[in-house]
């Protein structure tokens, strides 16, 4: 007998008792400090967000127009609610149709998304929670993009709805978070992640295996330290190269060489039989099957890793 790995639907299937499928969405005006040259230029080495971003295209109604935490105006928060509401009412009937949701988590997704005024933060956040049949928010955003005024109106929403921020942690690593051009240092993260769980709210914490000269311990001991903060959920992923990344030209002067994938699986399974039973999984594959993508070539079928995945699993008992 196969265990079931707790996986971040079941979690949501077993407090509200339906299917509750997130519901990603882009709103431009958001940014990156790591981005707009605050704490770095360029942004991580691997981060093109279109290629994460399956929203995003539209979202360019105010390319050009960016947001920061000093930001005192923001004339067109009208016009991201709008973008809000045709992302919500689009994915929504989406999922409703093809995976039977019943109820549904707003995710705000691309870039860094607390990384805007309170004003304008609150609002957005606000309208997700008034559409139908929402259970509540998960938000990504960086570790040194939140502030506490944020992180109180987030704990007043908990009380009433399900509140989730995801955090890239990536690695623990400072010589590899300073090789991908991360703009923090680890101990950036374990002081918010640890603020973020003062306010009672839900971490999913999001990590990296493949980084750029990281071995499978290093990996792992990023693992068990991301699992010693107390992180209620976690995703993983395989580092891989899209176009148009300072990533892709390493790649070309053969400077980083991807994950295989028969490494991949072993650090997961074995990061998973580490993996503290009551934190849930929500991601243990990435990959674009698109002309973006560069490297490795097996992560361009999710499908195909999943079932990888799963037989390496069968060989320590797990299932995902």
């Amino acid at each position: 007998m196969r265990e079931q790995i707790f996986t971040f639907g079941q979690y949501l299937h077993r407090k509200f008792g339906a299917k509750v499928s997130k519901v990603p969405v882009s709103i431009s005006g958001f940014t990156c400090p790591n981005i707009d040259g605050t704490v770095a230029k360029g942004g991580c080495t691997f981060c093109e967000n279109d290629s994460f971003s399956p929203s995003l295209d539209r979202a360019r109604e105010l390319k050009g127009f960016f947001l920061n935490l000093q930001s005192t105006q923001n004339p067109h928060l009208d016009k991201q609610i709008q973008q809000l509401e045709w992302q919500f009412d689009a994915l929504s009937k989406r999922l409703r149709e093809e995976n039977s949701a019943q109820k549904f988590m707003v995710y705000f997704q691309s870039f860094t998304n607390t990384y805007a005024p309170f004003e304008t933060l609150k609002a957005l956040y606000d309208k997700a929670l008034s559409f139908d049949n929402v259970i509540g928010l998960s938000i990504g955003t960086r570790s040194d993009s939140i502030s506490d005024e944020t992180f109180e109106y987030l704990y007043e929403l908990s009380q009433k709805t399900e509140i989730w921020v995801e955090f890239g942690i990536q690695s623990i690593y400072d010589k590899t978070l300073e090789r991908i051009n991360r703009g923090h240092n680890s101990a950036n993260v374990k002081e918010t992640i640890i603020k973020a769980k003062s306010y009672g709210l839900n971490v999913c914490g999001h990590l990296i295996f493949g980084l750029p000269g990281e071995s499978k311990e290093m990996m792992l001991e990023t693992a068990k330290a991301a699992y010693g903060l107390g992180i209620d959920s976690v995703k993983y992923h395989p580092l891989y190269v899209v176009k148009r990344t300072a990533l892709a030209n390493e790649y070309a002067r053969g400077e980083f060489e991807p994950i295989s994938e028969e490494l991949y699986v072993d650090v997961l399974k074995e990061a998973l039989l580490l993996k503290p039973s009551n934190v849930s999984v929500q991601r243990v594959s990435a990959g674009i099957d698109d002309e973006t993508l560069i490297a490795p070539s097996w992560c361009r079928d999710k499908n195909t890793q999943l079932r990888v995945i799963n037989d390496a699993l069968c060989s320590v008992g797990l299932k995902y």
